[in-house]
């Protein structure tokens, strides 16, 4: 049996509360994601996002007596390996699980939480996704345990598209994606979609890739290239978008990219100054939106970590569960899953709303451009570059929604 520890400690709780600290409820959150490999300075940055927030909602006592305390775990980025780790941290008495990087993971997960519970009354887990994407987690293959922070795969390409179709200039397309459940997905809604909104737009090639094994993308960067593509659309994250960008600047591919996932680590300095004004996300995330209400989070993780938080949904989850908690004045995953269900709360960039028909996060959603910083507009840079997000459209929610599938079974 493999042997897990934490590798990053998390909030430091009961010796600071004092007396009367018997009385005070910590609830551990395991987090399971790659913490080692090429996606490592993703899943790190996530990390601390996730127990930056704990410890900001320890002090202002969000869930009243209360507290968090999020554990790291590294799962490679293996399904197998997550499986591993989720019994472990069962056994330890963890009963929330935090996962995001790569959707053949979360599936497993929520398969595996899903049995758990079915076969331990009285010992449920909650499964907080804050990033994997795969529409199916919240349609046929939905479950009552598992909540999906982010917007999924589906509600972003149509957000992308519904601004892409607003360009003229867009006549040609590649779609670039990694080779699992995710870049089958991405790939598959731009097809669809383009279709739908613009059918004069020409799709002139598709490639899938393996995930987080490719350290040249130089070879696709030519296919790109020789296809004529003024446009690349691509849900890569991680490495698989960092060096991709490099090899685009290093080849002088004269195109711009549409993605989910270049506001996180490693892509903006990979990008600098040749990805200005060609280079844009989707996501429910960026600080210079009008309306931000997070300046205080992202100034102060940055100073403790010399690092740029972007992961949003850290601080939705820890602000739902807070609620949950004190709504129910229970930590009980029972209790506290019912609670989720169709609650609404004020996260950094407007109300998220966990639609209870599938526990689908709604939430607004922004394309933004990289621009140089100029202290207005853009006011916030990433990896300290002097280029961060000029927001383009923020969508409302309701614009990107899509309908559900999922037919909810619910305990009892």
């Amino acid at each position: 049996m493999i042997r897990l520890r934490p590798l990053v400690a998390g909030v430091a709780l009961l010796a600071a509360l004092g007396p009367g600290a018997a009385a005070a409820d910590t609830v551990k959150i395991a987090f399971i994601d790659p913490l080692s490999g090429l996606m490592a300075p993703v899943g790190q940055n996530q990390l601390k996002s996730w127990q930056y927030v704990a410890e900001l909602a320890n002090q202002k006592n969000w869930a009243g007596a209360h507290k968090f305390e999020v554990v790291g775990f590294d799962n490679k980025l293996s399904p197998q390996e997550s499986l591993t780790i989720l019994k472990q941290a069962v056994d330890q008495g963890i009963r929330y699980v935090v996962q995001g990087n790569g959707s053949s993971v979360g599936l497993a997960l929520q398969d595996a939480v899903a049995k758990h519970n079915e076969r331990n009354p009285g010992k449920e887990i909650i499964y907080l996704n804050y990033a994997a994407v795969d529409p199916d987690m919240t349609n046929s293959k939905c479950n009552y345990w598992h909540f999906r922070l982010d917007a999924n795969s589906d509600m972003k390409m149509e957000a992308l598209t519904t601004y892409l179709a607003q360009d003229q200039n867009v006549k040609k397309v590649y779609l670039i994606n990694q080779n699992y459940s995710f870049g089958h997905q991405v790939a598959r809604a731009a097809k669809e979609y383009l279709k739908r909104k613009r059918p004069d737009i020409q799709v002139v090639g598709e490639d899938l890739h393996p995930l987080a094994q490719v350290k040249d993308f130089s070879p696709y960067i030519a296919k790109i290239k020789a296809a004529g593509a003024d446009t690349v659309i691509t849900g890569n994250w991680g490495s698989d978008l960092a060096l991709l960008i490099k090899a685009a600047k290093d080849a002088g591919l004269n195109a711009n990219f549409y993605t989910y996932y270049a506001a996180t680590t490693g892509v903006p300095t990979a990008m600098g100054a040749a990805g200005a004004e060609r280079v844009r996300y989707v996501g429910y995330y960026n600080p210079n939106n009008k309306g931000f209400r997070g300046s205080e989070v992202i100034e102060g993780y940055e100073k403790k970590y010399n690092d740029d938080f972007y992961v949003m949904a850290s601080y939705t989850g820890i602000a739902m569960l807070s609620k949950a908690f004190k709504d129910t004045n229970s930590t009980d995953p029972v209790k506290v899953a019912k609670a989720l269900e169709g609650m609404k709360v004020e996260s950094m960039n407007g109300t998220v709303e966990m639609r209870a028909t599938d526990h689908q996060a709604q939430q607004p959603l922004t394309v933004a451009t990289w621009t140089k910083v100029d202290g207005k507009e853009v006011k916030y840079d990433q990896e300290n570059t002097g280029y961060g997000w000029k927001t383009n459209a923020v969508l409302d929610a309701h614009v990107a929604a899509q309908p559900t599938s999922c037919q909810m079974k619910r305990p009892g």
